[in-house]
């Protein structure tokens, strides 16, 4: 790689959000990856449901890696990030949570290598889900691959840690639509693959180390819940999914324990 695109000068600014609340325990670690990349144009948004903790206090501590930060009550993770996407100037935007990483330093660069490179609106990785407290222990490894419109159909969709995508498309297409309560990033990617037909580019290699959990998977009523928001996210887009497209998203999850 030569100089210039080392040091990150694509011409292409990445806008990255973080929704934070009561994050004292892992936002540092987040910041911390943001911090150590290697690609310079970089907007790092935080965007704070309020927390009650020490959290807006580390992030204040973040001067030179943070370029907004805003704390206020909010409706869920998915209205902070749509406030972080009101606020984003940057050509391409992507979201890290406030317990995730970036698995390595180049991280950025990557992606936005392959934007320039694929002259595509999306990019999508693999991701690493790790114990809370040892980001070098695998508990499962979401292993993605090359798009193709069958995909979806069989349950299959991008890591959405990793998943970055135009500001254009979010102008045009919309952000997250907040009346689902654990399945909009799916809407959402469902919404720019299969409706609107976005080209997109897989990076083969963790780009995200995820702490283990999330919303969608804490219960087995939340996973019920996310099932049934999955098969309303075609009705919303006026497609129609296969009879077992619904059953097969989370049976795909079952090989990231294995391989």
């Amino acid at each position: 790689m030569c100089e210039n695109q080392r040091q990150g000068n694509y011409g292409m600014k990445i806008s990255i959000i973080t929704a934070t609340y009561n994050s004292e325990g892992t936002i540092a670690d987040t910041i911390a990856s943001i911090r150590s990349q290697d690609y310079k144009d970089i907007e790092y948004i935080i965007v704070d449901g309020g927390s009650n903790d020490n959290t807006m206090d580390i992030i204040a501590k973040a001067e030179g890696v943070v370029t907004l930060s805003i704390s206020e009550p909010d409706n869920g993770i998915y209205d902070a990030l749509n406030k972080g996407l009101a606020l984003a100037t940057g050509d391409v935007v992507g979201i890290l949570h406030s317990d995730d990483v970036f698995a390595s330093e180049n991280a950025i660069s990557s992606v936005a290598a392959k934007f320039i490179e694929k002259k595509v609106d999306a990019v999508y990785s693999d991701l690493q889900y790790v114990d809370q407290n040892d980001l070098n222990k695998v508990i499962r490894y979401w292993k993605s691959c090359d798009y193709n419109p069958k995909l979806f159909y069989k349950g299959w969709m991008p890591a959405h840690p990793t998943f970055f995508l135009s500001k254009r498309c979010f102008d045009e297409y919309g952000c997250y639509d907040l009346s689902f309560f654990t399945s909009a990033d799916y809407e959402l990617m469902l919404r720019m693959f299969v409706r609107h037909k976005v080209k997109s580019a897989y990076i083969p290699k963790t780009l995200v180390k995820m702490r283990v959990g999330g919303q969608s998977n804490v219960t087995w009523k939340n996973r019920w819940i996310a099932n049934q928001e999955d098969a309303r996210a075609w009705k919303v887009n006026g497609l129609k999914a296969r009879f077992y497209t619904r059953w097969m998203k989370p049976l795909s999850k079952i090989r990231q324990f294995v391989e």
